[in-house]
């Protein structure tokens, strides 16, 4: 395990994985017939409706959500392997299932319908191994009411943010710890190239204020005022300015990267059956109109309506990025990103 991660499989030690079953799961003697254990990093205000929608369809299933940011679960279940303690990871970066994939830690399984997922959004093995369910961006959060009061323009572009006019007004997460920080990491250097990927990133670094453990916190530092420029995703940004924040969402004229949500069943589940029917819910056409109420892009051709504050052509402005390269770098990216930049991340908590 790499250094990026020790602190994280310490605080996850200590019990500050979030279990949030007890309170979703009132009259739960209603669903004794099947517990899974799922493992998680999709946004905690999205989990309730996804619980209630399963158990609508599914009310013998009982599920205990554990959930965290995305580099955290990948970890824990990364230290679990030799003693794997999830049925599912349902909602996980694509790019940690991959991984988990070459550890050959996921049971190969095609959900039903899997045919009909575009095929840039599956495992392209057969029998596959994982499935994806939405797409989430990079996007920058910009408070204009904050950027009036201290002179700041507008950036429209990556590279605007180096201006050192922005010197310590910007915040963006953690990769170490958070999926949308990897995903803006390893998109700059996909990009940019690795050589000047590193030099775009020494120049940010002298404009960032903090690195947050958080992918969604950059964006509602922003929409908050605490910093006016937040380095986030499109959900949490669109999120934030539908609640009435003073924030515009810019997707970077570069073009983004990006993340998907997707899902896998852990090798090694004494709950298989009852994971193959969370899969096969998990790529329905009614869960994939859930996921389009935050989500622009969905696997599910055909599906997505477009989501306010979001630019229904969002799927155009993704780079080309591929899983297999993050997966397979991801340890040597982290481990160089934390030796140049950790020194400005907030504490763990």
């Amino acid at each position: 395990m790499t250094k990026p991660f020790q602190g994280s499989l310490r605080r996850l030690a200590m019990g500050t994985a979030v279990a949030v079953a007890a309170g979703m799961l009132a009259g739960s003697a209603a669903f004794a017939d099947a517990k899974l254990t799922v493992y998680t990093a999709i946004e905690a205000d999205q989990l309730k409706a996804y619980q209630e929608a399963f158990n609508a369809d599914h009310p013998d299933i009982e599920i205990n959500w554990v959930r965290d940011s995305t580099g955290i679960v990948t970890a824990k279940l990364l230290a679990e392997k030799e003693n794997p303690q999830a049925d599912v990871v349902w909602g996980l970066a694509a790019t940690s299932l991959v991984l988990l994939k070459t550890e050959g830690m996921l049971e190969p399984y095609e959900p039903k319908g899997f045919d009909q997922i575009a095929a840039k959004y599956r495992d392209k093995a057969a029998p596959p191994t994982w499935v994806g369910m939405d797409v989430y961006s990079a996007a920058i959060a910009f408070n204009t009411v904050e950027a009036e009061k201290l002179g700041l323009p507008k950036p429209s572009c990556w590279k605007d943010l180096l201006d050192p006019v922005y010197k310590g007004y910007i915040v963006m997460p953690n990769p170490a710890s958070s999926g949308t920080g990897l995903f803006d990491v390893t998109g700059w250097l996909q990009q940019f190239g690795e050589e000047e990927g590193w030099k775009y990133m020494d120049a940010l670094h002298e404009n960032i204020g903090v690195y947050t453990h958080s992918g969604s916190k950059p964006a509602k530092m922003a929409a908050a005022g605490e910093y006016p420029i937040g380095i986030s995703f499109d959900y949490r940004v669109a999120t934030e300015k539908s609640k009435g924040a003073p924030v515009d969402l810019i997707l970077p004229c570069e073009g983004s990267g990006w993340e998907m949500e997707a899902s896998a069943i852990m090798k090694g589940s004494k709950n298989l059956d009852a994971a193959k029917t969370l899969l096969d819910w998990s790529i329905t056409r009614k869960a994939m109109e859930m996921y389009n109420e935050g989500y622009a892009v969905v696997a599910m051709p055909g599906v997505a309506k477009e989501v306010e504050h979001l630019p229904a052509d969002l799927e155009s402005k993704l780079i080309d990025n591929d899983f297999e390269w993050v997966a397979t770098n991801r340890e040597a990216i982290l481990a160089e990103w934390t030796k140049r930049y950790d020194g400005k991340s907030e504490p763990k908590s």
